[in-house]
């Protein structure tokens, strides 16, 4: 067993890697409002996987209960996170596996690509991993001569096109099929160049062109789903088989893994394996369900290694607002139902988690002053939808909120010269503290009249308040107020409606 620090460190090590947004959402997102095609293909494939989710979780009576045991579950293991990571390194070892801690992207990255190395091989097949994404593995081997090749569907279509996914789930959610079709057309050097966009025939030549990759490769890199720390066995969930392909023919093995993934128990996993399938394609079970423990001698891979990678999940389980968000199984339910998310699709994120997920998990990790990730928190409408739709109900509204707090606390005493929204809180304050100040105020409403011109509506307002409308017109404010018509109709000696009382009266 390793004598490595499990504990809480003194100051939280942020994550790095592509975790960091390089520009502010707001600005990424009005660039991807203008992408038509995107936003017709996010909204025809979210739908689609609504739907589907829908149906197959109206089957199970008990649903919401089963939720509950997965906040649960979850909520349990981050609490006894540190005694858990040495029960699964104990258990995973013993089996013949052998684990090497990674405090960030650039500490795994390295580990991943000598153990490569070791081998003398210079090619790699990769299982659909978030984790590698996560640190750059993909290009960090690139720069040391070491090709890898992702044999996702989804994921070899992002590879093949040079972009990055935009999905937790489905990477390529944002092409349709006769964009995927010209990109294989472009890239497969092998590919018939009769391919049609028919997709069973996109599919067949994805086949075609992984076949030999499977057959010869010799190291194959993994993420995980989850590690169970009774028996210190690893799971991996997909539904085309290329996973299944990856774990058992090679050699070497080797997995990179979040600290956040363990379960305590083989009896937790049959909870999520009814919660994952549902939540994230509408399934009610995975096609492929792929479990190993260490080493078995004759059978799969002989030389099995696993990156156990922290980048920046202590610095959010320290956060004792934000820390369920290391709950996430990464089922993508939060992405397929928010407004926002299908709006703008995942690039705008610019993080490897996009959606309402991405939108705490990033600044989180990263730390909320961290480059441009300040902005994802208000990557919402608080619409509340993406809580309904979480199978370990992570109150992603809460934690978005919390976020912004943090964000601007963050600004406070940095700033010395007072802003607009200080300014204008200010003015709300000395507003609100009177009611004398309030009916001053109110004289100036026909003030508003004039600004709103014939149309009776305020088009464009000064500085901060232009935020507002951008996207929508103001009406025209009223000639008076309540109370200026309530003083007019209720005159000292006027007559009053019944059940109300004169000056003077108590009620």
């Amino acid at each position: 067993m390793s004598n490595t620090f499990l504990g809480m460190p003194s100051l939280p090590v942020f994550g790095s890697g592509n975790l960091n947004a390089t520009e502010p959402f707001p600005k990424a997102a009005r660039r991807e409002l203008a992408n038509t095609q995107l936003r017709a293909n996010l909204g025809h494939a979210t739908a689609t996987i609504r739907d589907k989710r829908l149906k197959v979780v109206a089957e199970l009576p008990d649903w919401e209960d089963m939720r509950d045991s997965g906040s649960a579950i979850k909520d349990a293991t981050m609490a006894n996170l540190p005694a858990l990571l040495e029960q699964f390194e104990a258990n995973f070892t013993v089996r013949g596996g052998v684990i090497h801690w990674a405090r960030d992207a650039q500490e795994a990255n390295e580990i991943v690509t000598a153990l490569i190395q070791a081998t003398g091989e210079s090619e790699v097949v990769k299982v659909k991993s978030m984790a590698t994404q996560e640190i750059g593995l993909n290009e960090y081997l690139q720069e040391q001569g070491i090709a890898a090749y992702e044999t996702d569907l989804a994921e070899l279509i992002v590879q093949l096109d040079h972009d990055k996914p935009s999905h937790i789930l489905v990477p390529a959610i944002h092409k349709n099929r006769s964009q995927i079709r010209e990109i294989f057309l472009r890239e497969m050097v092998d590919v018939d160049p009769g391919l049609s966009d028919d997709p069973a025939r996109l599919a067949e030549a994805a086949r075609k062109h992984l076949r030999k990759k499977f057959l010869s490769a010799k190291v194959a890199v993994s993420g995980a789903n989850f590690g169970l720390a009774e028996t210190g066995t690893l799971t991996v969930v997909e539904s085309e088989g290329n996973g299944r392909m990856c774990l058992t023919l090679p050699e070497t093995l080797i997995t990179v893994m979040g600290i956040e993934k363990l379960l305590p128990s083989f009896t937790d996993l049959e909870v999520f394996m009814q919660l994952l399938p549902r939540s994230s394609t509408g399934e009610r079970m995975n096609p492929y369900t792929s479990l190993w423990t260490g080493v078995t001698p004759g059978d799969g891979p002989q030389n099995v290694h696993l990156v156990m990678l922290d980048n920046g999940r202590t610095a959010a389980l320290a956060d004792k607002m934000g820390r369920t968000a290391l709950n996430c199984i990464r089922c993508s339910a939060c992405m397929n139902v928010c407004p926002v998310y299908e709006r703008t699709g995942g690039h705008a994120y610019g993080s490897t988690y996009p959606g309402p997920i991405g939108a705490i998990l990033s600044p989180l990790m990263t730390g909320i002053t961290s480059e441009e990730n300040n902005s994802l928190p208000y990557a919402s409408s608080l619409c509340g939808a993406c809580y309904d739709a979480c199978p370990v109900k992570i109150n992603i509204p809460e934690v978005l909120v919390h976020l912004r707090g943090e964000d601007v606390d963050s600004t406070r005493g940095k700033v010395k010269v007072p802003t607009q929204m200080d300014l204008m809180m200010k003015g709300a304050q000395w507003a609100f503290s009177s009611g004398s100040h309030l009916n001053l105020l109110e004289k100036g409403l026909p003030l508003g009249k004039l600004v709103a011109g014939r149309n009776k509506v305020i088009k464009k307002l000064p500085g901060i308040a232009a935020g507002w409308t951008q996207s929508r017109d103001i009406p025209a404010p009223p000639s008076q107020s309540f109370r200026q018509w309530w003083a007019k109709e209720h005159k000292p000696g006027s007559a009053v409606g019944p059940g109300t009382t004169t000056e003077g009266e108590q009620a």
